[in-house]
């Protein structure tokens, strides 16, 4: 298996566990206000790779820390933005317009960076969005309400910290700045949290949702992200790590907190032929993605 074969098995493992964890934020976050549940978690995944590897951590290299301070920021604002989202609209709009950054990273890409899109991304991203609109069955019902465009706001963020990624994450260790993005978003989350005084975790399931999520949905995610994106183009990376919504369905299936439809299973089927529409091999895709990865 090649490393770019790897790294996409890895990016879906990345959705999975991503799509896990929402399920259980879902319950946490009404017992530990959101502000103070993100700042525990990514102060206590930021610690954990510190300690695991103080030498690769410590070790900064020219540009790790600045460079790590903006994606750090960015992702974290897109994390606060879609928390407020959800907690102002229904779950199933949310999934749609927090999925629209599949959309976004090509356009902006293609607007501000100047980036070409390659033909079958174009229809693995149509395809997708139509797969994304009616597996969260907010395709004929998106009216832009406050809630929303908070979601809306979340999805730019998105598709901005993986064009940054792709752009200033190439060269550098995918284990360090990993790190520093989410001790700058321990740093952001932190500053909103003490505003109105600081809740801790109430109970042991809180606290098990803070470890999930901050060691496998943060430190693990996010390292193979990082690591992924010096292989792939920002625009395949979020149509792969789009697979959240499905396993987020699946996971929410599986402990009976959503009902199986028949919207889920077609929209799930569509989003996963767009994976397979970018993603399957052909003679002309190394030498599409070289091109790509050096403009």
């Amino acid at each position: 298996m090649t490393k770019m074969r790897l790294a996409v098995f890895a990016l879906l493992g990345v959705g999975f566990v991503w799509g896990a964890a929402f399920v259980l934020m879902k319950d946490a976050i009404k017992q530990q206000p959101y502000m103070d549940f993100l700042a525990t978690r990514f102060t206590v995944a930021f610690l954990a790779m510190l300690i695991l590897r103080p030498a690769v951590a410590t070790r900064f290299e020219k540009g790790d820390v600045s460079y790590g301070a903006l994606l750090g920021a960015v992702l974290a604002l897109g994390y606060i933005t879609q928390t407020i989202g959800l907690e102002l609209t229904t779950a199933a709009t949310s999934g749609f317009l927090t999925g629209l950054y599949v959309v976004l990273t090509p356009l902006i890409a293609w607007v501000f960076m100047r980036q070409t899109i390659a033909k079958r991304v174009v229809v693995g991203v149509l395809v997708a969005l139509g797969g994304l609109a009616i597996f969260s069955g907010a395709a004929s019902d998106v009216e832009f309400q406050v809630g929303q465009l908070w979601l809306v706001a979340c999805a730019v963020f998105y598709a901005i910290h993986i064009l940054l990624l792709g752009k200033h994450g190439k060269g550098r260790s995918a284990y360090r700045f990993a790190m520093l993005q989410i001790g700058w978003m321990a740093v952001v989350t932190w500053g909103f949290a003490i505003v109105d005084g600081y809740q801790p975790p109430p109970n042991a399931e809180v606290w098990f949702a803070i470890f999930f999520t901050a060691i496998l949905s943060t430190v693990i995610a996010f390292w193979v992200q990082t690591w992924a994106q010096t292989l792939i183009d920002p625009a395949r990376v979020a149509l792969i790590i789009t697979s959240e919504v499905i396993f987020t369905a699946l996971v929410a299936v599986a402990v009976g907190q959503e009902p199986i439809t028949f919207a889920m299973i077609f929209g799930g089927g569509l989003m996963f032929i767009a994976m397979l529409i970018v993603e399957w091999p052909s003679k002309k895709q190394p030498v599409q993605l070289q091109t790509q990865l050096h403009e």
